[in-house]
């Protein structure tokens, strides 16, 4: 395989050299090799171009923070190719990709398939809970739980070869990179934005995915314009793997009926050179699967209402929102201004700072807190530094120094709390 430059993708590309492009995007933990059994009907029709995620099946491991810096990396790649228009079908993390680009460079996204995709994924402390458990345990707790979210029970019962291959394609992957990536889906909303999509738009869901289930699919259908929707009945959440003619079958329609008349066929390179097999040796991907009337709120002045909607976003992004709204929910009338001046002081104009980043702020915030012994902010700030990606052993050495000045009970009492907090936090689930 040829390198792959700076901020662009590793690649594979299938197809005749003269026919429309397909762009085909992976779900967070796999590579290119789950779309393999799509490949061979839709490469006679299309160009596929397929990518693997920074960090994933051998991919260089630079890790990308945010859904719409995949998406820029992918026009670079596409760039490289001297590929203008194409059309696009992405599972789960790969959809939410393709949703990016129908927003920001609708010229160029022809049709689009958003595969186990949603506007939202979860809920952000979920995604940030997942960096958590990997910094502390590294990949293995993902690898074995990715069986059970990706597959329906009886598929796994029947094909364990493909469990073990997506065992190891997840405990392959690069931990940095799939953290960055658990981030960027955690920050990822478009619900607001659905409307904009104006390209022809499929939502295509496993009937038993437990992840992104068609609720989700429902969501994308009745917010973006026209968009269809197909549900794959005896599949979750890698539909394409465990009903794979289905699937293509799905794809081949909608590419067919949806592709734009006056979309120009752009020729790319020749394919790069890489095996066809998964990546682990002698594992093949196995065979197919059977009115208001309230009164007018009072206008702030811009600034005002500015910071504290910056202050917000931030401490929700270091606190979690299970802990910022089980709080909002608590302030009464008389705490409300209260509430107000901290998220807008110290969220908005103080943690919003260039000077410091996210990781100093959440080691000088553990500090302050246990020398004022403040134990129940010291348990959120914990989990708030646990995300901001300190580790459980800088943790300590924080406590430790802090000690050394503001006392040893002081510091017990938050070793105590810090200590059940990161047993908690770093346990994997289930």
């Amino acid at each position: 395989m040829s390198e792959t430059p700076k901020n662009t993708l590793q690649y594979r590309v299938d197809g005749p050299e003269d026919a429309p492009v397909l762009v085909m995007g992976p779900s967070l933990g796999t590579t290119w090799h789950m779309w393999d059994r799509q490949i061979p009907e839709l490469a006679a029709t299309w160009r596929v171009v397929r990518f693997d995620l920074p960090g994933h099946g051998g991919a260089p491991a630079e890790p990308a923070h945010s859904v719409a810096e995949l998406g820029d990396r992918l026009i670079a790649t596409l760039d490289g190719l001297g590929v203008q228009r194409f059309g696009y079908a992405g599972c789960s993390i790969g959809g939410a990709i393709g949703a990016d680009l129908a927003l920001r460079h609708p010229h160029r996204v022809a049709s689009l398939a958003l595969v186990a995709a949603s506007p939202r994924f979860g809920t952000a402390d979920e995604y940030r809970q997942r960096g958590v458990i990997v910094r502390a345990n590294g990949m293995d707790p993902m690898a074995r739980s990715a069986p059970e979210r990706w597959f329906t029970a009886a598929y796994a019962a029947a094909q364990p070869a493909i469990v073990e291959w997506a065992v190891q394609m997840v405990r392959t992957t690069d931990p940095a990179c799939y953290i960055a990536a658990c981030e960027a889906l955690a920050a990822f909303d478009i619900r607001a934005e659905l409307g904009r999509i104006t390209v022809p738009t499929l939502a295509l869901v496993g009937a038993e995915d437990r992840v992104t289930g068609p609720g989700e699919a429902r969501t994308l259908v009745a917010g973006v314009p026209g968009a269809g929707l197909a549900v794959v009945p005896g599949a979750s959440h890698l539909a394409p793997v465990e009903q794979p003619a289905a699937v293509t079958d799905l794809l081949v329609r909608h590419f067919s009926t949806a592709w734009q008349e006056t979309l120009t066929a752009i020729t790319v390179p020749p394919a790069v050179p890489a095996p066809l097999a998964p990546p682990v040796a002698g594992v093949p991907l196995g065979p197919e699967a059977p009115a208001d009337t309230a009164a007018p709120a009072q206008v702030e002045p811009a600034g005002v209402a500015d910071a504290y909607e910056r202050g917000m976003k931030i401490r929700r992004e270091v606190l979690g929102d299970a802990h910022v709204d089980a709080e909002t929910a608590g302030a009464d009338s008389f705490r409300s201004d209260f509430d107000e001046v901290t998220t807008r002081h110290m969220w908005g104009e103080v943690w919003s700072r260039d000077g410091l980043d996210r990781r100093t702020r959440a080691a000088v915030a553990l500090a302050a807190l246990t020398t004022g012994g403040h134990l129940d902010d010291l348990a959120a700030h914990t989990r708030a530094a646990l995300r901001a990606g300190l580790a459980p052993d800088e943790i300590k050495e924080i406590l430790l120094q802090t000690g050394v000045y503001c006392g040893a009970p002081a510091a017990s009492a938050a070793f105590r709390v810090v200590g059940a907090v990161i047993l908690e936090e770093t346990t994997p689930r289930g």
